[in-house]
């Protein structure tokens, strides 16, 4: 697939990243030439210097033979002029657009067919927050994700010294919760995925994912002792546009407080929360985070524009009694100074929001995919089509045990018509199936588009 990337950025980078090594042709276009040099120094990619929304600039990075155009920059402005032109003065290569201001995001008919032509529009602050969100109501794990429109959810705990998982094998606890409509997809240990069998141990410090329906999920950590008390009193680091959207989801319903530097923007959304206090200071202030009862708050969120000031508050804050501390990083490579602190979970927003652009590159019928262990591993949920009788790669029609996916790809939920399916040996795969699966390598992603292809597309 010939792809076209506007913006070189952190996220137009981790984009770049994502798709050089997977035989797609990519072109990335950004007005900083230093950073176009750094993305060609370690991929195989093609660069443009220039204004991403310049009709020469995009001719020039062949726009008129691309197949995708995903619009990354730092400039919501820009992303959706660059989406503009594209519609009306080529043959409209499928769009992506990122936008990140709420004023443009609550306005749906902007985006319609008869607004601003852009294919898909995905708003990363948007997507972060819920996930924060899915952290908050699910105190105790490391990550939690839902697909099939939310009948079914993946999520990761950490296993703890002398914990309820220390020491077992999969199949002991498997058997513990035999009632519940589970499955274990992997475990990682020390960054590297081992083969989620029955007579694999689980070690103190691996990370284990499991696959759960939505309803069973809380009964599931209650079982495995990872279900924490709620969080109700919440500190939140960082006014901007993830802080402001995660105040408005949270403030019904919690005790929410933001602390904003710039005194402008406190200002602007104390106006706009209405029972969220907003406070004009520096997060990684002491005396500050004492005199805001720090020590008797449930949870410190640290999700500033800055990474550093995001470490540095979230230890300040369990250093001085926070109950827990989530901390959101840009830089994945910044995740390993976490290992000599107390903060409990990190949030890479660049792989949060992968997942929404990834979905519509894979080939196959995909509805949803989440890029996962910093990038390196993909949970992803694709229709099962027939295909003819003498395709090979059909699953509809087939036994669970006839489909012979190489190691690392675990089948970890089956859905159909709105009900959850236990994933037996011997289930027979039905049109229409949809089914989530766990690729511990993303080089193995190319065997599960294979055999989920629609007709169409065989």
């Amino acid at each position: 697939m010939k792809i076209l990337i506007l913006g070189a950025g952190v996220t137009g980078s981790s984009v770049a990243e994502a798709l050089a090594g997977e035989e797609n042709d990519i072109m990335v276009v950004d007005f900083k030439p230093e950073l176009l040099d750094s993305l060609k120094q370690r991929f195989d990619i093609a660069t443009v210097a220039g204004n991403a929304a310049h009709p020469c600039v995009l001719e020039q990075a062949g726009v008129h033979n691309t197949d995708m155009v995903i619009a990354v920059t730092d400039s919501d402005e820009t992303n959706m002029l660059a989406c503009l032109i594209i519609n009306t003065l080529y043959s409209r290569p499928k769009t992506i657009a990122r936008v990140r201001a709420i004023e443009y995001m609550k306005n749906p008919n902007l985006f319609s067919q008869s607004g601003i032509p852009i294919d898909i529009v995905i708003s990363p602050e948007q997507i972060v927050m819920e996930s924060i969100r899915n952290l908050i109501e699910f105190p105790g794990v490391l990550h939690i994700s839902d697909f099939a429109g939310g009948l079914v959810r993946l999520f990761s705990v950490k296993v703890v010294p002398d914990g309820f998982l220390t020491g077992k094998k999969i199949k002991s606890f498997k058997d513990h919760l035999a009632d519940v409509k589970i499955r274990v997809v992997a475990i990682f240990r020390n960054g590297k995925p081992l083969v989620a069998n029955g007579d694999a141990v689980i070690e103190t410090g691996d990370e284990i994912f499991l696959v759960a329906p939505r309803e069973q999920v809380r009964h599931v950590l209650k079982s495995l002792h990872k279900l924490e008390a709620p969080l109700k009193r919440i500190i939140i680091a960082g006014g901007g546009h993830v802080g402001k959207r995660l105040a408005l989801a949270l403030q019904s319903n919690h005790q929410v407080k933001i602390i904003e530097i710039n005194p402008k923007r406190a200002n602007k959304i104390a106006n706009e929360l209405e029972k969220t206090v907003v406070l004009n200071g520096d997060c990684a202030d002491e005396t500050l985070l004492i005199d805001e009862s720090v020590g008797s708050t449930d949870l410190f969120c640290a999700i500033t524009e800055n990474d550093g000031v995001n470490i540095i508050s979230a230890s300040l804050a369990k250093s001085l009694g926070v109950r827990k501390s989530i901390c959101l990083l840009n830089h994945k490579s910044y995740k390993k100074l976490l290992a000599d602190t107390d903060i409990d979970v990190a949030v890479l927003p660049n792989q949060e929001t992968l997942g929404s652009i990834l979905k519509h590159v894979r080939r196959g019928d995909v509805v949803q995919v989440r890029s996962l262990c910093g990038g390196s591993a993909e949970a992803i949920e694709a229709v099962a089509h027939y295909t003819g009788d003498n395709d090979p790669n059909s699953v509809v029609g087939r036994r669970v045990d006839s489909i012979h996916f190489p190691p690392g790809i675990v089948m970890g939920a089956l859905i159909r018509n709105g009900e959850v399916i236990p994933i037996h040996h011997d289930v027979i795969f039905e049109e229409g199936d949809h089914v989530v699966m766990f690729a511990m390598d993303k080089k193995l992603v190319s065997n599960i588009e294979k055999i989920f292809q629609p007709l169409n597309k065989a």
